[in-house]
Protein backbone atom coordinates (compact mmCIF):
# COMPACT_ATOMS: atom_id res chain seq x y z
CA UNK A 1 0.00 0.00 0.00
CA UNK A 2 2.86 2.44 0.69
CA UNK A 3 4.14 1.68 -2.42
CA UNK A 4 1.01 2.65 -4.35
CA UNK A 5 0.88 5.74 -2.40
CA UNK A 6 4.75 6.55 -2.78
CA UNK A 7 3.44 6.51 -6.83
CA UNK A 8 0.56 8.45 -6.80
CA UNK A 9 2.51 11.12 -4.69
CA UNK A 10 5.37 10.68 -7.15
CA UNK A 11 3.34 11.18 -9.92
CA UNK A 12 1.19 14.60 -8.84
CA UNK A 13 4.82 16.40 -7.52
CA UNK A 14 6.33 15.48 -10.77
CA UNK A 15 3.01 16.35 -13.27
CA UNK A 16 2.71 19.67 -10.89
CA UNK A 17 6.31 20.45 -11.73
CA UNK A 18 5.79 19.48 -15.32
CA UNK A 19 2.91 21.81 -15.16
CA UNK A 20 4.64 24.93 -13.75
CA UNK A 21 7.68 24.97 -16.04
CA UNK A 22 7.39 23.25 -18.95
CA UNK A 23 3.51 23.65 -20.47
CA UNK A 24 2.71 27.40 -18.48
CA UNK A 25 6.45 28.45 -19.72
CA UNK A 26 5.05 27.58 -23.53
CA UNK A 27 7.70 28.49 -26.40
CA UNK A 28 7.31 27.47 -30.40
CA UNK A 29 10.46 28.62 -31.05
CA UNK A 30 13.10 25.87 -31.00
CA UNK A 31 15.88 26.95 -28.92
CA UNK A 32 13.65 26.86 -25.59
CA UNK A 33 11.65 23.72 -26.77
CA UNK A 34 11.78 21.34 -24.21
CA UNK A 35 14.33 18.20 -25.04
CA UNK A 36 11.43 15.52 -24.54
CA UNK A 37 9.11 17.89 -27.88
CA UNK A 38 13.43 17.90 -29.78
CA UNK A 39 13.66 14.31 -29.67
CA UNK A 40 9.89 13.85 -30.75
CA UNK A 41 10.84 16.33 -34.33
CA UNK A 42 14.05 14.44 -35.02
CA UNK A 43 13.42 10.74 -34.26
CA UNK A 44 9.86 11.02 -35.95
CA UNK A 45 9.82 13.39 -37.70
CA UNK A 46 6.73 15.21 -36.16
CA UNK A 47 5.52 18.54 -37.69
CA UNK A 48 4.91 20.96 -34.83
CA UNK A 49 2.79 23.09 -36.90
CA UNK A 50 0.36 20.72 -37.85
CA UNK A 51 -0.99 19.80 -34.22
CA UNK A 52 -1.80 21.63 -30.99
CA UNK A 53 1.59 22.72 -29.15
CA UNK A 54 0.26 23.35 -25.70
CA UNK A 55 -1.66 19.59 -25.64
CA UNK A 56 1.79 17.87 -26.75
CA UNK A 57 3.42 19.62 -23.97
CA UNK A 58 0.45 18.50 -21.78
CA UNK A 59 1.18 14.87 -23.05
CA UNK A 60 5.01 15.18 -22.59
CA UNK A 61 4.33 16.01 -19.36
CA UNK A 62 2.05 12.73 -18.37
CA UNK A 63 4.43 10.35 -20.14
CA UNK A 64 7.45 11.79 -18.22
CA UNK A 65 5.51 12.34 -15.26
CA UNK A 66 4.72 8.46 -15.44
CA UNK A 67 8.17 7.18 -16.24
CA UNK A 68 9.77 8.98 -13.31
CA UNK A 69 6.86 7.58 -10.94
CA UNK A 70 7.30 4.08 -12.25
CA UNK A 71 11.40 4.08 -11.81
CA UNK A 72 11.02 5.60 -8.03
CA UNK A 73 8.50 3.35 -7.63
CA UNK A 74 10.64 0.16 -8.67
CA UNK A 75 13.54 2.15 -6.81
CA UNK A 76 12.24 2.11 -3.16
CA UNK A 77 10.93 -1.66 -3.36
CA UNK A 78 15.01 -2.45 -2.40
CA UNK A 79 16.64 -1.30 0.71
CA UNK A 80 19.69 -0.96 -0.26
CA UNK A 81 20.47 2.51 -1.76
CA UNK A 82 23.56 1.53 -4.32
CA UNK A 83 21.26 -1.23 -5.62
CA UNK A 84 18.48 1.27 -6.00
CA UNK A 85 20.81 3.67 -7.69
CA UNK A 86 21.97 1.07 -10.37
CA UNK A 87 18.25 0.06 -10.71
CA UNK A 88 17.59 3.74 -11.74
CA UNK A 89 20.59 4.22 -13.79
CA UNK A 90 19.42 0.92 -15.82
CA UNK A 91 16.04 1.96 -16.27
CA UNK A 92 16.06 5.34 -16.82
CA UNK A 93 16.54 5.39 -20.90
CA UNK A 94 14.93 2.03 -21.66
CA UNK A 95 11.63 3.80 -19.72
CA UNK A 96 12.03 6.95 -21.43
CA UNK A 97 12.50 5.35 -24.94
CA UNK A 98 9.37 2.92 -24.84
CA UNK A 99 7.44 5.66 -23.66
CA UNK A 100 8.34 8.31 -26.51
CA UNK A 101 7.89 6.11 -29.03
CA UNK A 102 4.02 5.05 -28.11
CA UNK A 103 3.80 8.90 -28.39
CA UNK A 104 6.02 9.15 -31.57
CA UNK A 105 4.01 6.40 -33.14
CA UNK A 106 0.38 7.65 -32.03
CA UNK A 107 1.30 11.24 -33.54
CA UNK A 108 2.72 9.42 -36.76
CA UNK A 109 -0.42 7.00 -36.92
CA UNK A 110 -2.56 10.87 -36.78
CA UNK A 111 -0.62 11.79 -39.85
CA UNK A 112 1.31 15.06 -38.23
CA UNK A 113 4.42 13.79 -40.24
CA UNK A 114 7.07 16.48 -42.27
CA UNK A 115 6.65 14.26 -45.29
CA UNK A 116 3.08 14.75 -45.24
Amino acid sequence: MKHIILFIMTYIFVFLIYQIFIVRNKRRNSKKRPMEINYLIQKYNIDISKINYKKLLKVVALISSLDISIIVTIATLFDNYLIQIIIVFVLVIPTIMISYSFVGKYYKKGGINKDE
